[in-house]
């Protein structure tokens, strides 16, 4: 009767870590695409060219992306966003960080085209994130100069 609880009990354990740790491949995907473009624990105003390039971060339509935004932050920190407490809005999965994150945020430099990309120096500032979260995983970062809290 040991043996079958024991394998009962390891059966559950298995059971909880494949849920959490798998996840649909589309949100995987999206995911990954968000911390390469924001993740930024290491990040500083002079890396934003070498950054930009090193991660290929392009805009939508495969041009130079205009201003893209990297959070000195790990991945748990990023992940800890997404709990349903800092939600703002539940038709949209937005959700606001409740602490403030040094952001390093680079800006394109105008009149260039892939693969001729530059980016000026960036601008160091501290605030409080605002993170688009699928099934518990951050998938995009959102200006919050553009948010309407309701």
């Amino acid at each position: 009767m040991e043996i079958h609880q024991s394998a009962v009990i390891l059966l559950l354990v298995v059971c909880v870590s494949f849920s959490t740790h798998a996840q649909p491949a589309d949100i995987m995907r999206r995911y990954q695409k968000f911390l390469n473009q924001h993740l930024g624990p290491d990040m500083n105003v002079q890396k934003c060219d070498s950054e930009m390039r090193t991660r290929n971060i392009t805009g939508t339509d495969g041009g130079c992306k205009p201003v893209n935004t990297f959070i000195q932050a790990n991945e748990n920190q990023l992940k800890a966003v997404c709990d349903k407490r800092n939600q703002l809005n539940k038709d949209r999965n937005l959700f606001k960080s409740g602490q403030q994150f040094p952001v390093v945020t680079c800006r394109f430099k105008p009149g260039l085209t892939p693969p001729n990309c530059e980016y000026r120096r960036g601008r160091l500032s501290t605030r409080y994130i605002v993170l688009g979260c699928v099934g518990g995983w951050p998938v995009h970062y959102n200006n919050t100069k553009t948010i309407q809290y309701f």
